[in-house]
């Protein structure tokens, strides 16, 4: 019987920024700076590391978006150009920041989850 603490939904953890292993203490510092460990039940956030996961994902769903966006806005209300310039110039790097964070906290709480490491090749 596995007798390992049970891991929060992994959706929860990320949109909340919270512990993958209680789900209660904060996940970062500030916005995307993590902590050195969970204030509330201890878990020690060595183990992370997402590399340029987050990113690369971020990458792909902001251009996504914000290109399908800027299409819809100006061929629905032809807008002129500073209009472009107010909207996606503030928008997008808000929704990416969010954006950012949401998928950070998501794949820290999936390899918490997984336990993903790094690969061997024999048992150490």
């Amino acid at each position: 019987m596995d007798t390992a603490p049970k891991s929060v939904s992994p959706v929860y953890a990320a949109i909340t920024a919270r512990c993958p292993r209680c789900g209660k203490g904060p996940l970062f510092k500030n916005v995307l700076e993590l902590r050195d460990a969970c204030n509330h039940c201890g878990l020690n956030y060595r183990f992370i590391d997402t590399g340029d996961g987050p990113a690369v994902f971020g990458i792909f769903i902001l251009g996504f978006l914000v290109c399908g966006a800027a299409l819809y806005v100006e061929f629905t209300f032809e807008p002129p150009t500073w209009v472009h310039f107010l909207l996606w110039g503030i928008g997008t790097p808000l929704i990416a920041l969010g954006l950012l964070r949401f998928l950070k906290a998501l794949l820290i709480t999936l390899q918490y989850r997984n336990r993903a490491e790094e690969g061997r090749l024999a048992d150490e």
